[in-house]
Order: structure tokens, then C-alpha cells, then sequence
């Protein structure tokens, strides 16, 4: 057995899981909804409270996809029952976030700024407190569409090894180069 995948899923109250016959699994909250369609070797029992994910049997693909799926469906019960949040920070001189309805303006050091268009799914704000690093809050009920939501905000200016300068997650640990030294002579 998985040992992920082997482990019962706890349902909080007001959530309602729905699997169809064509293996789409639909999960409801108060957050909102989400589905996801499933592989039909893989089955998901509700009883009790609980949520099983089984497999029919323990050929290599269905052993690989019993965690995953296990994981999957966890990842959408908390999302629609609490959520989820990613705080990034800007590091470097000049760089400024504003975010206007579901567009995010980065200032970033370029010749212009850059203006991305956030899906409606995720909520996004900025602060930008005198002394401390502009932050960027993303709040969503999905955890796939926040986390390549808060990656592409990443790619646009990803911190550099030498100063720190960049846009990283709140936390993250920056492994920095010694630069060039001076000639010895």
C-alpha cells in the first residue's frame, strides 16, 4: 500500500464530495468548488466522514497514482474549507507592486512596467509599509492555479545570488555567492 495514499482523508462539516460516473470528483464548500477528473482504475469511498482513496490493483501505474490522487483530493477539501495564501516579498531598490481589481502592476527595475492579469479564482493585494520590503498576498481556494499563479509573478525577476535582489517567498532562504575577489599579488 501507499503510505499516502493508504491514509483516510477527514471531511469538515459543509463539505460536500460528488463523484460522477465519469470519474470527475466535485468538491463543495464555502470557499467555492472544485473538480477534478480522476483515473477510472482509481475509486473514492465516502463513509463516515471520511474519504478512502483505493486502487483495484498493485500494478506499477496504479501505485504511482493512488498518492497522487490522495493528495489531490486532500489539496481540494482544505482548499474549500480554509484556503490557501502565498506571501511573496520584493527585494531590491524601486521595485513596487499595485494591484488594481484583478490586475497586478510590477515595478521591477525594467524600462517599463509589467502588468499581469491575475485569474479571477485568486485575490491578490499589496503593501508597501515604509522600512520593509514591498509583499504581495494571493489568496485562492485552489492551490494548482495559486501556486503557478504566484510562480509566474516569480519568473518575472527572480532573486539574484549576490545581493538578494528579486521577488521570493516570504521565508525563503536566499543562498548567496562571495562575488569577485581582489587579485592577490
Amino acid at each position: 500500500m501507499s503510505r499516502i495514499g493508504k491514509l483516510p482523508i477527514a471531511i469538515p462539516d459543509g463539505i460536500q464530495i460528488t463523484v460522477s460516473d465519469a470519474n470527475l470528483v466535485t468538491v463543495k464548500g464555502k470557499l467555492g468548488e472544485l473538480s477534478q477528473l480522476i483515473d477510472p482504475k482509481i475509486t473514492i469511498k465516502v463513509e463516515d466522514g471520511k474519504a478512502f482513496v483505493q486502487r483495484g490493483t498493485d500494478a506499477k501505474d496504479e501505485r504511482s497514482k493512488h498518492g497522487l490522487y490522495r493528495s489531490l483530493l486532500f489539496n481540494m477539501i482544505k482548499g474549500v474549507s480554509e484556503g490557501y495564501t502565498i506571501i511573496q516579498e520584493m527585494v531590491g531598490v524601486g521595485y513596487k507592486a499595485q494591484a488594481t481589481g484583478q490586475a497586478l502592476e510590477l515595478s521591477l527595475g525594467f524600462s517599463h512596467n509589467l502588468i499581469l492579469e491575475v485569474p479571477v479564482e485568486v485575490s491578490v493585494q499589496t503593501t508597501a509599509e515604509k522600512g520593509k520590503n514591498p509583499t504581495i498576498i494571493l489568496k485562492s481556494h485552489d492551490k494548482q492555479l495559486i501556486g503557478q499563479v504566484a510562480a509566474k509573478i516569480r519568473s518575472f525577476r527572480k532573486p539574484e545570488p549576490y545581493k538578494g535582489k528579486g521577488i521570493r517567498f516570504q521565508g525563503e532562504e536566499i543562498k548567496k555567492k562571495a562575488g569577485k575577489s581582489a587579485a592577490g599579488a
